[in-house]
């Protein structure tokens, strides 16, 4: 089998396990669709910042400030001409990547941790200006909300009128519930398949070089600012439609997606799946949320309801023992989980996956060759 053939198989695997999503995730309890949306816009945040840090080893930890544009954008092509997504996902997609050539130009001057720290810098002065300079355009810390006496330019130039909550439409089909999931899901096959041909090409093999060895390039005549300020921009653009995806399933714009701690949750989701895979980012996204919504709802009436099988004072002490780590304790959870795959898989779970299938593997091959000897014999 080819790499390519490999490649469409991985496609159509990862189509097929994304669209199944509401069926496969019903027994874990996470068959909401607002929740599923969720899943694939911070998996298209996470897998555009696996771009930058996976291939090319650069941490940014800004990355959030082109997830809040992305939001202030829809929201202002929503406001300005239309309900309708698609101008509000390219205007999204456009300003962010603007954003990126200039946080990307000053930024990429710098290196290793310095690098990091002039992103973090550049996220946290747009973060304040969304909240005080720019409050006309940003409405401050209340948020930028699309209202009924909007001007809407193309929507009053063609007739259009929206009865009830104003929603993102594509073409007539407004993006609430299901449809609204399986649009990021769309997206987030698109931005799947864009991301694997971009690590599969020359280009990105030009990226893992300079991870490896900036210093050996830079000796044999190639110039990796323009590789790297181009990857800048591509991960901030799928930043950006993130963004805007979050404003199409909730018309809401607020500074607070562009908080220094937006961007340290996309690095956590990278490292817990696996930087520099192709499915690990969006895995540790999935991971991350679900640990979010679904396992802080857990309590200790839920942990007795699960443990019910158990004789009553053993079940009191599993329940008594359990109980810091759910609810409200969930972040201690997933701080036990992200020490363990630090420490025991630095390569995330995708590295557990790996080793787990080469040692069925190996295992089913002892097997076989046990078998054959047995039968020479």
């Amino acid at each position: 089998m080819t790499p390519v053939d490999k490649d469409w198989i991985a496609i159509v695997a990862f189509t097929i396990i994304i669209l199944a999503m509401p069926w496969w995730l019903q027994p874990l309890g996470a068959a909401y669709p607002d929740l599923m949306q969720k899943f694939a816009i911070y998996g298209i945040f996470a897998l555009g910042f696996n771009l930058l840090f996976g291939l090319t080893g650069y941490l940014s930890f800004g990355h959030a400030a082109f997830l809040g544009v992305g939001s202030y954008a829809a929201v202002w092509s929503f406001k300005l001409f239309t309900m309708n997504i698609i101008p509000a996902v390219l205007f999204a997609m456009l300003i962010a990547g603007v954003l990126a050539v200039v946080i990307g130009f000053i930024s990429l001057r710098r290196s290793g941790i310095y690098f990091s720290i002039l992103t973090l810098a550049l996220a946290q002065m747009c973060y304040n200006l969304a909240y005080s300079v720019l409050t006309p355009i940003t409405n401050g810390e209340t948020g930028l909300r699309v209202l009924r006496d909007d001007p809407r330019y193309l929507d009053a130039a063609f007739g259009a009128e929206h009865q009830g909550v104003l929603l993102g439409t594509l073409f007539g089909e407004r993006m609430v519930g299901y449809p609204g999931f399986y649009l990021c899901a769309v997206l987030l096959i698109i931005a799947f398949y864009i991301a694997l041909r971009i690590m599969r090409s020359p280009y990105g093999m030009m990226l893992r070089a300079i991870k490896s060895n900036q210093n050996r390039m830079i000796y044999t005549g190639f110039n990796p600012r323009p590789y790297m300020l181009t990857i800048f921009i591509i991960s901030g653009m799928y930043a950006g439609l993130a963004g805007a995806l979050l404003a199409i399933t909730d018309p809401l714009a607020g500074a607070e997606r562009m908080q220094w701690t937006a961007s340290g949750e996309v690095v956590l989701m990278t490292i817990l799946g696996g930087a520099g895979t192709i499915s690990g980012p969006i895995l540790g996204a999935a991971i991350i949320k679900y640990f979010e919504n679904i396992f802080s709802a857990l309590n200790d009436s839920a942990l007795a309801s699960a443990f019910s099988f158990l004789p009553h004072s053993v079940q009191e002490f599993v329940v008594t023992i359990l109980s810091p780590f759910v609810g409200e304790g969930w972040h201690l959870t997933l701080g036990l989980l992200f020490m363990v795959i630090v420490i025991f898989l630095p390569g995330g779970i995708m590295e557990g996956i790996r080793r787990t299938y080469r040692f069925l593997r190996g295992h089913d091959r002892r097997s076989k060759a046990q078998t054959d000897l047995q039968a020479a014999e």
